[in-house]
């Protein structure tokens, strides 16, 4: 039988490409509480320019994780992250030396055409085990959902000490220590494996089965909504609270969440109730929207709504790529984590365009109502979800069931 413990380098591994994972993402979390308010500063933007740099970066991100992912296959994995670190870094200082909307929606657009997510995925599967590479993936999501946490907290308090150009500059240098972080502890792969003849075909498979394409309804629609909410939660906030007070806010309301979605995860880990916690996720962020909608001019409730959301996001963050890894077949893993990466960013570009367009239009409660009704057409096709036994994909049985 063959160990579920980690290796030295298995554990080595996981680690450090999480942290690269952290360092990428910390870059694009980190503005989302300040950058709406620093584009509503230039002169001439409206909703629509909001919601485009918030969500642009999607846009690239979804085009060229493709080509990001066959270029690893030909020119090798760390190679391929190397050059996407790189952009991402050039993108960076793009957008701190914008001085209009227009060159930070182009450095916004930059950044995200560095699309190595699907490539570090690829990366960590050629490193470790089938074995452990659920657990390598959790370690991943966790460090996501961390980095989230923390960046919405820091957000603020670095937009007052530095500046959002600030901000940027300090992405570009994460982004290199990350480059570094590669190069020092993840070991170069296995020589790589030739093309599978039989691409299409696997392709087509991730793309009928119909739990897969659940989840990646599920995280193009929690990342839509997050993108569609902070095009209005700013400037919602602000109405509330002195500006440079608002980190306090969001540290609060981190932390509740936490609080609030560990019953979530006890509900879900030890007593084997995944889809139950996994609904109730989903339910919690409609109800927050929705009550956003009706509340939003009162802090404290404002705050309680904004709980319940992160409760929800959270334990869906960490849970959906890992749900993706069990429920795909071995041998389309890489497929259908392509799939779900575009769907994740396709998502965030809608998000914060449509989100942009409402605010224009309907302003900031049309933007929550909107959020609402969407999470409520997420639950009613997350209802028909199977969802993997603990032993999976072990279990035959269990995977059988998921691919129906």
């Amino acid at each position: 039988m063959k160990s579920t413990a980690f290796t030295p380098q298995e554990r080595i591994t996981s680690i450090s490409l999480a942290g690269v994972f952290s360092l990428r993402m910390f870059g694009m979390f980190v503005v989302l509480p300040v950058l709406s308010l620093y584009v509503g500063s230039f002169d001439q933007v409206d909703g629509l320019s909001v919601g485009f740099a918030i969500g642009i970066y999607g846009l690239t991100q979804a085009i060229f994780q493709v080509p990001f992912g066959r270029l690893s296959d030909s020119w090798g994995r760390k190679n391929t992250i190397y050059v996407g670190l790189i952009i991402f870094a050039v993108g960076s200082v793009i957008a701190a030396l914008a001085s209009n909307a227009l060159v930070l929606c182009l450095g916004r657009a930059v950044q995200g055409a560095g699309a190595i997510s699907s490539v570090v995925i690829a990366l960590n599967a050629d490193l470790t085990r089938d074995v452990v590479r659920t657990k390598s993936m959790a370690i991943i999501g966790i460090a996501i959902g961390i980095t989230f946490m923390v960046s919405i907290v820091l957000g603020p308090l670095l937009g007052a000490l530095i500046g959002v150009r600030g901000i940027f500059i300090l992405t570009a240098v994460l982004t290199v220590f990350a480059g570094f972080v590669i190069r020092m502890y993840v070991p170069d792969p296995p020589a790589q494996i030739a093309a599978n003849p039989s691409s299409r075909a696997l392709l087509s498979s991730v793309l009928k089965n119909p739990q897969l394409n659940r989840l990646n309804f599920g995280i193009f629609s929690l990342h839509g909504i997050l993108m569609a909410t902070f095009v209005v939660v700013p400037f919602q906030l602000r109405l509330l609270i002195d500006e440079p007070n608002t980190w306090a806010v969001y540290f609060f309301v981190m932390l509740a969440s936490v609080l609030v979605m560990f019953p979530l995860m006890l509900l879900s880990e030890r007593k084997g109730k995944s889809k139950e916690a996994f609904l109730i996720s989903i339910c919690s962020i409609a109800l927050a929207c929705l009550a956003l909608y009706i509340f939003r001019t009162d802090l404290w409730v404002f705050g309680i709504c904004l709980v319940l959301f992160f409760a929800g996001f959270n334990l869906l963050e960490a849970t959906l790529p890992s749900l993706v890894s069990k429920i795909a077949d071995a041998r389309s893993k890489g497929t259908a984590l392509g799939v779900y990466s575009s769907s994740q960013y396709i998502g965030t570009f809608l998000g914060g365009a449509t989100g942009g367009l409402i605010l224009d239009a309907f302003g900031n409660k049309g933007v929550f109502l909107f959020c609402g009704l969407w999470a409520g057409i997420w639950i009613v096709i997350a209802v028909g979800s199977v969802f993997p036994g603990r032993e999976f994909p072990g279990d035959e049985a269990s995977k059988e069931n998921a691919h129906r």
